[in-house]
């Protein structure tokens, strides 16, 4: 989602307001891997700021648990289970979270795991 909007991809502007809307964005810090290398891929400089409004989940410890519950609801890629799992982690209640995805399959899981789209 933050790859379409960085790039002006169609429906850039509405996904940018979207994000807008929130008081606080949380991230599983594997976003940052994941930008930066669409960022060099299109050989284009990151803006300075972008990263810091975000706040980043760092797990400290594994999570076989969120990843046991993500792959019960159904099948997702590793990095997609990852974000769904830091999700998880950072919440007792998916219900409290939005989870902002344009993956159809992901968002699918996510649904199934109780996050509000």
């Amino acid at each position: 989602m933050l790859i379409a909007v960085a790039f002006g991809e169609t429906g850039a502007p509405k996904l940018a307001r979207r994000l807008e809307r929130f008081d606080r964005v949380l991230a599983s810090n594997l976003l940052e891997a994941e930008l930066r290398s669409a960022f060099a891929r299109e050989r284009v400089e990151p803006a300075g700021e972008l990263f810091e409004w975000m706040q980043w989940v760092l797990p400290e410890r594994p999570l076989t648990a969120e990843l046991e519950r993500v792959f019960s609801a159904g099948y997702v890629r590793g990095a997609d289970a990852w974000h769904l799992a830091c999700a998880l982690y950072i919440t007792g209640d998916p219900r409290e979270l939005v989870f902002l995805t344009l993956d159809d399959r992901q968002r699918a899981v996510a649904r199934r795991l109780g996050f509000p789209g």
